[in-house]
């Protein structure tokens, strides 16, 4: 398929920061606190004509909790997954146990390892390099992740170990899946592409990065980006929080579609609709899932549906589907709508068939007065996607009737199927390109218009 490198290593000697570093992105959160990351994240590592896929993992930890032990799992896997693994240990502090156990195990898995010590630029009184030698390892790289010192000298290694990969590079639709905690995102992801990419727990808030996980269905290429779940008071909670949400949105700027994730046990509350507002702000097309919706009678399904916050007109323009993440229920529906989703939000109208719909719109409801002028819509013309835009030319473009705009987007969505796209209608007032202007007559205008004002009088 293609070569990738894994970083790994206990938690906080600086796996993220390397792995900004040489992907040239923000994508993992960095921060002084211990053991942030806790699912593989995966970015690219390009250098001249090469290209590899670079995996993040979270810190391999000794502890016994569930939580730490799916963590360092998950970066085990990464290992194996790995044509090449970067072994980052602390420099301003002396090895550890788990540094020491990290090691062993690389050598007992027969896989090829280069060992990176972070973090020189603190001045300690570290015996790294003395326990590296005393495990027989004499090359080793030096570096300041944060500082980007001996980097440079770092990523003309890796280049000498990655092949050439010309024109193969990993693409394909991008879906990202969001939802409040514990929405069964992880689970949902998991068990569509048939693999464990992702910490699943039941304590809400296991992921707090974006995970971007490429994968194949019938041939087609897709992206999964699975985001922390987001919070009621993110924007004034833990900075922790408050960067998850920003990976969240940036997750939604990536996308070619996002598929939100509702727990059906808790029905639909305040939160969910601000994240589906946000989705809606950036333009970007909405799958409404509901999760785990086995444990719900037909009863209270109906009652679902039925609730106030349901039958809003914000709702009414959003695909629903019902599945089981857990059971794998559903999933056929869910691909399906997204897929056709995605055509339909990257989807060019053509003029004259636009204008054909104005033509028939119009005459079904004739625009209304405005201060006495009748509103006069002119032409259409398709003005791009994300939103889908329609740029309406009328010789009005203020104070038009917020009820007639809502009733023409209502009909463009109807005729288009445009469910669950977002659209945009714009009003431009159309302008006179004569209008200030006196048409100048040429000297022979002028002459000749002198001799027939002279031979009338």
């Amino acid at each position: 398929m293609f070569t990738s490198i894994a970083i790994i290593g206990r938690p906080n000697v600086g796996k993220s920061s390397l792995f900004n570093k040489l992907t040239k992105t923000r994508n993992a959160i960095v921060s002084d606190f211990s053991g942030l990351t806790k699912d593989r994240n995966y970015g690219f590592f390009e250098l001249k004509d090469k290209r590899t896929l670079l995996i993040d993992t979270g810190g391999i930890a000794e502890s016994k909790d569930s939580i730490n032990e799916s963590i360092s799992n998950q970066a085990w896997i990464a290992v194996e997954e790995s044509s090449l693994v970067i072994f980052l240990l602390d420099g301003s502090e002396n090895l550890v146990n788990e540094d020491f156990s990290i090691l062993k195990k690389l050598r007992r898995l027969n896989k090829e390892f280069i060992v990176v010590i972070n973090k020189i630029d603190k001045k300690t009184d570290s015996s790294v390099k003395d326990d590296m030698f005393k495990e027989g390892i004499n090359d080793f790289f030096e570096i300041s992740a944060e500082h980007s010192l001996n980097i440079s000298e770092l990523k003309s290694s890796l280049e000498k170990k990655i092949p050439n990969i010309q024109n193969r590079q990993i693409d394909g639709k991008k879906i990202a899946v969001l939802g409040r905690p514990n929405a069964g995102k992880s689970t949902f992801i998991n068990n569509l592409i048939n693999e464990d990419r992702l910490v699943v727990s039941e304590i809400a808030g296991t992921t707090i990065d974006s995970i971007s996980i490429p994968f194949e269905i019938n041939k087609e290429k897709f992206i999964f980006i699975d985001t922390a779940g987001i919070r009621k008071g993110y924007k004034y909670h833990h900075k922790v929080e408050y960067f998850s949400y920003v990976r969240a949105m940036h997750a939604i700027e990536q996308s070619d579609i996002v598929v939100f994730l509702c727990d059906a046990q808790e029905n639909v509350v305040d939160q969910d609709l601000k994240i589906i507002n946000m989705i809606i702000s950036s333009g970007k097309p909405v799958l409404f899932v509901f999760n785990k919706i086995d444990l719900l009678s037909k009863k209270q399904i109906s009652d679902l549906y039925e609730s106030k916050k349901m039958q809003s007109d914000f709702m009414q323009n959003i695909l629903k589907v019902e599945i089981s993440a857990k059971n794998k229920k559903g999933f056929n529906k869910v691909f399906k709508l997204t897929d056709k989703l995605i055509l339909k939000s990257q989807e060019n109208f053509s003029t004259s068939m636009l204008n054909k719909l104005l033509e028939k719109f119009v005459k079904q409801s004739s625009p209304p007065s405005i201060n006495g002028r009748q509103l006069k819509l002119k032409y259409i013309n398709f003005g791009g996607i994300y939103p889908t835009t329609f740029m309406i030319s009328s010789n009005q473009d203020k104070k038009i009737p917020r009820n007639y705009k809502k009733y023409l987007e209502n009909s463009f969505r109807k005729q288009l199927k445009l469910e669950s796209i977002q659209l945009n209608l714009i009003f431009r007032k159309s302008s006179n390109p004569f209008e200030g202007k006196k048409n100048k007559l040429s000297s022979r205008q002028t002459k000749k218009r002198q001799r027939i004002i002279k031979h009338k009088n």
